[in-house]
């Protein structure tokens, strides 16, 4: 399989989605690109939307999504209060510059079209690209935007083992310690005596040096954690049409007792000197998730982890860490790298895709990640680890992407929390226990999560037309 790095779990980008948002970006950016660079007389550019990019596409900003790709902007590094600008002004121009270098004309309400009747075999968020010189067609391209940020095109699709799986490339570098699943990870572990994060830490050498590794994890850690101090900071109505009223900052000053501090270094330090009862250490971890996923809601910057629908679940629980358990700039890389195997083993064992296996392919293997990470950094075996993976799995098989309108607000916020408290109470139960007591190995839980992927009715799976999407009537502008 195609070696995964912490890199790939882990991508610095815009919200509301990692499939419906910044797979579209990146795969309208590389199409933008590669016409800007064979073409010079192209004047038009379409993307057609099929599956659920079409069905929820509004609701997930994957038309504003195509846009910033088309102009060549980096979601990484775009300034997301421009956005709103930048939208505006291709909307009442009709131009765009395509890959930050060709002019051409651009009508978003006519160029990119929702199938919402159409269905693409390979995959459900499936979307093609066109050039056009003078009616005259010059390229066309197919993108499958497979979950977590991830894209394949038409050409490169693999379908082994499963439909979610990115192409092995024939320049794969080869790992110290190559892993396929749960069984290989641990056996690295105990072979040489390793915890999980020193075999990540091993295998990420093989792309970056040690002193660039550190630096590009705390990067992530320092996004995650400005998601959660900027979202306990900001109030008000989430946009979209659902007239979501932004909580995390509310619960926050509450338990504060006063504003939260515009620094982020003394908004955490100000959690760790206090005294916390049971019951408001409970609240600051749902105040943690809720801010990451309603920063995400509101096009903020995030990371997915491994999905933006599903991106508080780990920062929430490595800032209940960090406050709470003595976490520390090391252990925090610890915990990152372990994580992101997780990660890693449920895309090459199942799916992180919500389209592909509802919401227990991103809340579940977010929460399986944070309870793995969590373990190992409280001093957990390696089999420990990965019992709490599968503790935390285990109890979201089956759960359901139903979001309402198409939003990533209604479950989806709320998810984060609970997921970020299963992954801590996971962690808790697997590190009290001996791993030998282990019924349910992580691979098991892997397989049986895809298994049920598969059998679950695929109006259940990020489409809006079954569950709680049908069941609360809603009257949506457009976002």
């Amino acid at each position: 399989m195609q070696p995964l790095s912490v890199f790939d779990i882990f991508k610095i980008g815009v919200g509301p989605s990692s499939s419906h948002t910044l797979g579209p970006w990146k795969a309208c950016a590389e199409f933008a690109q590669q016409v800007a660079r064979d073409f010079s007389d192209v004047d038009r550019v379409s993307v057609d939307l099929f599956g659920s990019l079409a069905k929820t596409g509004h609701g997930h900003a994957t038309h504003l999504a195509v846009q910033m790709g088309l102009g060549g902007d980096d979601p990484a590094v775009v300034d997301v209060d421009a956005v709103p600008r930048r939208i505006a002004l291709i909307r009442e121009t009709s131009r765009l510059l395509l890959s930050g270098a060709i002019e051409i004309d651009f009508h978003p309400k006519q160029d990119i079209l929702f199938h919402f009747d159409q269905t693409l075999p390979q995959h459900p968020n499936a979307m093609t690209c066109t050039a056009w010189s003078d009616r005259r067609e010059l390229v066309s391209q197919t993108y499958f935007s497979i979950g977590g940020g991830f894209i394949v095109t038409d050409h490169d699709w693999n379908a082994e083992p499963n439909a979610a799986s990115p192409p092995v490339q024939e320049s794969a570098p080869e790992l110290p310690f190559p892993i396929d699943d749960a069984a290989d990870l641990l056996n690295h572990c105990q072979q040489n005596g390793l915890a999980v994060w020193e075999v990540v830490h091993a295998n990420e050498l093989t792309w970056r040096d040690d002193m660039t590794l550190n630096r590009d994890v705390d990067q992530i850690a320092n996004v995650m954690l400005d998601c959660i101090h900027n979202g306990c900071r900001v109030e008000g109505t989430l946009p979209g049409g659902l007239d979501v009223r932004r909580r995390a900052a509310l619960t926050a000053r509450r338990l504060l007792g006063d504003d939260v501090p515009p620094e982020r270094a003394s908004f955490e330090q100000m959690i760790r000197q206090r005294a916390w009862t049971f019951d408001q250490v409970l609240d600051w971890v749902n105040t943690f998730a809720l801010a990451v996923n309603e920063e995400n809601a509101a096009m903020g910057r995030v990371v997915t982890a491994p999905t933006n629908g599903a991106a508080g679940v780990i920062p929430a629980v490595l800032m209940y860490h960090r406050c709470f358990t003595g976490g520390d700039t090391g252990s925090t890389r610890r915990f990152l790298m372990t994580a992101s195997e997780i990660g890693c083993i449920f895309k090459k064992g199942a799916t992180l895709s919500a389209a592909m296996g509802g919401c227990q392919a991103e809340i579940g293997v977010s929460s399986a990640m944070a309870a793995a990470a969590l373990a190992e950094v409280q001093g957990g075996s390696p089999g420990q680890a990965l019992a709490a993976a599968e503790i935390s799995m285990e109890h979201h098989l089956g759960l359901t992407c139903d979001p309402v309108g198409g939003l990533v607000q209604i479950p989806c916020i709320e998810r984060n929390a609970m997921g970020a408290i299963k992954a801590i109470s996971a962690s808790r139960m697997a590190v009290d226990r001996d791993p030998a007591d282990t019924k349910v190995s992580l691979d098991a839980v892997v397989r049986t999560m895809w298994q049920t992927a598969l059998d679950m009715n695929a109006k259940y799976k990020e489409t809006s037309e079954g569950g709680l999407a049908i069941q609360i009537p809603v009257n949506l502008s457009e976002c």
